[in-house]
């Protein structure tokens, strides 16, 4: 009689992670269905677990769970920004994008469903966790271009750039992630520059920064 094969030792997870476990899980599932084709049951079946065990890490339900997961998400992605403001600023700004866009690369389902959920799901806090990372983003640029009071234009011309920064991130992993990371970052350090000289024109507080940046260079 051939012996059974013996049974796989059973790790219990500690509450982190398991409950990292589960919105790992979750924000794969919401990166591609819309939150309301994805179900409790479809969470726990991708996480190898029960229902009952979902609802007592979540029990608000799916809503709870799903902005847990945008949360967690947002929290790694602001993380990217932190960058300590020594040495010319582009070199700063290309460090920031190379840790952002490995952020992209390596979570793309959950960078996917971070960016859409906010339009996906109209709700003020998923809204406002996503409004979040940009406003950190832009923090951290106004930081690094060592201005406390940015105009009108300014605060527009940094928004305007984050949104491109966006656009362009999503649209790279609709493109199989072409062109290569690198050249994507240089090229996005480039329309920083050009939005900011345009800006420059009509704006003595943009004009003065570029004028920084080209000693910089």
């Amino acid at each position: 009689m051939t012996p059974a094969a013996p049974t796989p030792a059973y790790r219990r997870l500690s509450v982190e992670e398991r409950r990292s476990q589960l919105l790992t899980s979750a924000l794969n599932l919401f990166a591609h269905r819309a939150p309301e084709d994805v179900s409790l049951d479809d969470v726990a079946e991708a996480a190898g677990v029960s229902r009952p065990l979902v609802y007592r890490y979540f029990p608000g339900g799916k809503q709870q769970l799903y902005e847990a997961a945008l949360r967690s998400a947002a929290e790694e992605l602001q993380h990217c920004f932190d960058e300590p403001r020594e040495g010319p600023l582009l070199p700063r700004l290309s460090r920031a994008l190379d840790r952002y866009l490995a952020f992209v690369d390596e979570h793309d389902a959950g960078f996917s469903a971070l960016l859409q959920g906010g339009s996906v799901v109209e709700t003020s806090r998923t809204t406002a966790i996503v409004d979040g990372v940009r406003r950190v983003a832009a923090e951290h640029i106004f930081r690094h271009l060592e201005v406390t009071g940015p105009g009108p234009r300014l605060r527009m011309t940094v928004r305007m750039w984050i949104t491109a920064v966006e656009a362009s991130s999503l649209i790279w992993l609709d493109e199989e992630k072409q062109p290569p990371a690198e050249e994507l970052r240089d090229w996005l350090v480039e329309q920083f520059v050009a939005m900011l000289s345009v800006t420059a024109r009509r704006d003595p507080q943009a004009d003065a920064l570029v004028q920084a940046l080209a000693e910089d260079v």
